[in-house]
Order: C-alpha cells, then structure tokens, then sequence
C-alpha cells in the first residue's frame, strides 16, 4: 500500500505532458510571473511605461530639433556622423532601419539627390539633397571612404538601428529636451514639419512613402495652418 501511495502522489505531482511536452499553461506559469510587477521591494521588473505616460507628443518642433543636431555633434568622436545620421533622417522622414541601410549607391551628389528605399511596403521616391546635407555627405564621405555604407561603426559594418537609437537618446539628454524620445519621433516631426508649411497631403504622402494616405492625415489635421482665419481681431 505504501508503495501505491507514493506512486499516486508521484503521479499528482508531475506535470501534465501534451506530445511529451509540458503543458503549456504550467510551463509559460514563470513568464508570466516575470511580466507581472511586483509590489515595493520585489525582485520583478516594474511595467513598462506607455508613450503617452512618458511624453505629451510623438514628434519635434523645429526648435528642438535643431537643438538636437547641435548636441549629436558634441556627443564624442563621431560627432559629424552623428550629426549626419539625425539630420537626414528628419529631411527625409526615415525609419531607422532605412536609415542605417542607406549606401552611397543610392546618394548621386554631383545631382543633389537621394534614393530612398521604403519598408514596411511603402513606396520609393527619390529626394532632392540640399545644401546642408550635401555639406555633410561630402565630409562623411571623405571620413570613411572604403564602406559601401553611408553611416559605419568603427569596425567598419553599418550601424546597427539599437546604436542609433542610444546615441539619439544621448543626445537628446545632451540637448535638454523635455522628454526621452526616440528615432521614429524624426519620421513623425518630418511630417507635421511638411504639414505646417502648407505641403498638400498627396504630396507628404508620396515623400514619406505611404501607400495609405491615411498614415498622412494624422498629420494635416493637427496643422494650425487649417484654422487661421477663424478669428479676425
């Protein structure tokens, strides 16, 4: 009997096997436990912040954003690189992944102009470079001539999107912005930018290379330009 009791309590304890695995519910148990915050004191990670609990907006006015491209420069030893990499991201509305995969294939400065290749299904257009980041191409091409790549680390590979996003994140400390932000706000600060200029929607739409152009409304409908006239004092 002793023996049958301990086979039963043996049985009761082991784990529920599914096609000799574990059960998913008793083996995702932990995961989960690790997602869940703990209470004051408790070893467990706190939730992860939402955007809007961290900043009022997802995008930067001009002010600051020239705030930022005067901090990336001062950031260390790359400084004119850095400088390049936050300025063409915001003049051409770039995803970080665009961004660091830019190759000088694609740039013809004799021309003044930039292919821009688009994730996410979006469309390819072709930008004109003006004066300021043609200045900057040049320099950054006489800095690191061998790489096929526009922006390298010092070993020679492209960045990676996680050091562009640390180095943003430095810099806007350096620049006291008044929240943390990070690479996709440059995508969304080009586009109100084109918006309050008065650019028509078709036209931000095929610059940012959306095939939808409801992803351009959001920012025609927070321009202010739509608005004056409202009121004649």
């Amino acid at each position: 009997m002793a023996k049958i009791s301990k086979k039963s309590a043996a049985t009761e304890s082991a784990p529920t096997l599914v096609n000799g695995k574990v059960a998913a519910r008793r083996r995702n148990r932990k995961a989960s436990e690790r997602r869940s915050a703990g209470p004051p004191g408790s070893p467990l990670p706190p939730a992860r912040q939402t955007n809007a609990s961290r900043r009022n907006r997802e995008y930067l006015i001009p002010d600051e954003v020239e705030q930022l491209l005067q901090a990336s420069s001062k950031l260390g030893r790359h400084g004119a690189r850095d400088r390049t990499l936050i300025l063409l991201a915001y003049r051409h509305g770039l995803r970080v992944s665009e961004l660091v995969s830019l190759r000088w294939d694609q740039v013809d400065l004799k021309a003044g102009l930039l292919h821009v290749a688009r994730l996410k299904n979006g469309l390819a257009s072709t930008h004109p470079i003006r004066g300021p980041e043609l200045r900057a191409l040049r320099e950054l091409r006489r800095n690191y001539p061998n790489s096929p790549y526009l922006f390298v680390s010092e070993l020679g590979g492209p960045l990676t999107p996680a050091t562009f996003r640390k180095l943003l994140a430095r810099a806007g400390e350096r620049a006291k912005l008044p929240f943390p932000i990070h690479p996709h706000m440059l995508r969304h600060s080009t586009g109100y930018k084109l918006a309050n200029d008065g650019h028509d929607t078709r036209s931000i739409q095929q610059y940012l290379g959306h095939r939808n152009i409801t992803h351009t409304v959001r920012y025609t409908e927070l321009s202010p330009e739509r608005f004056k006239g409202f009121w004649r004092d």
